[in-house]
């Protein structure tokens, strides 16, 4: 077993302070203190240094956490080949996801593997202010699913592995009366003067825009935001300007905005990635996911191709 007084260094790590660390792990910020000076006294170094009223990792930590990623990966690995000893249970899983993947991939490969294994458990979580990243590190999340921002982990991260979904198009939310409403299909670069949204997460929507605008040859000139869908629609249908949108948010019914497919040189997209704690993916429980959240994803995309 790994000592877990390294599982109590990474949750100080991911969290960043003593007291959020003891909340996820669920034990007092003194046991949280106690167990990094007990590890630092047997370790012969020093860890932790003051820095304000908080606590900075030394190098020292740091290369202590390098190592231990690759233990705990091992140990997942380690997991997953033990369960071949193993009687066959009926296991559990947790997921956090971005709103527009679980309403379109996780609840669809939910039912799937109720309907395959029904004693499977599966827990579903949007976790809409929480670091999904974290949650993963920390062990309260065993797949993430979301849309890789400009601070996501590397492919080659020692600590979480990747797993793509789908390549999701990004199409032109217009109000209904807009010219270009009656269009199949339409070019990016046709909208250099028009109003723009600042639409959905600016972690990773609003970069994705302002990318796509620059490849088509101008900047959008950004006259609102909004993060909900619905409120971005309602924007839109009152002629308030124009946005891009994830082919997986639907358009909220009631709302007089269509939806036109971009084409031409500049069709920007947005991937659609499961992350999981690396040396994990031959666990049953999350090999099994990870097939039926493929599936899901295989599954829409036949639907919404083009």
């Amino acid at each position: 077993m790994i000592d877990g007084r390294l599982k109590t260094l990474r949750a100080l790590s991911a969290t960043g302070t003593v007291t959020a660390a003891a909340e996820t792990l669920h034990l007092t910020p003194s046991t949280v203190s106690q167990q990094l000076r007990q590890l630092q006294a047997d370790l012969g170094v020093t860890l932790l240094e003051p820095d304000g009223r908080r606590v900075r990792l030394t190098a020292a930590a740091h290369t202590l956490l390098r190592h231990s990623d690759v233990l705990f990966a091992h140990w997942e690995q380690a997991e997953a080949d033990l369960e071949a000893h193993r009687e066959e249970r009926a296991g559990s899983i947790r997921i956090s996801a971005v709103a527009s993947a679980l309403s379109r991939l996780v609840a669809p490969a939910a039912a799937l593997l109720g309907q395959q294994y029904p004693a499977f458990t599966v827990e579903i979580g949007e976790d809409p202010d929480e670091d999904r990243i974290r949650l993963l590190l920390t062990g309260r999340a065993d797949i993430v699913v979301t849309i890789p921002a400009a601070d996501a982990p590397s492919p080659d991260d020692e600590a979480v592995e990747q797993h793509a979904l789908l390549e999701e198009p990004q199409d032109l939310l217009v109000p209904a009366k807009h010219p270009a409403a009656g269009e199949e299909a339409v070019e990016l670069g046709a909208f250099a003067e028009e109003s723009w949204l600042r639409a959905g997460d600016p972690r990773d929507q609003h970069p994705l825009l302002l990318s796509a605008c620059s490849a088509a040859g101008f900047v959008p000139r950004i006259t609102h935001n909004a993060v909900d869908w619905f409120a971005v629609s309602a924007l839109v249908s009152h002629g308030l300007g124009i946005c891009l949108i994830p082919r997986l948010v639907p358009v909220p019914a009631g709302h007089d905005v269509v939806r036109v497919p971009l084409t031409g040189d500049v069709r920007p997209t947005r991937r659609v990635v499961a992350f999981i704690r690396r040396g994990s993916h031959e666990r049953r429980t999350v090999n099994r996911c990870l097939t039926a959240l493929r599936s899901a994803a295989g599954a829409w995309s036949a639907g919404h191709d083009g």
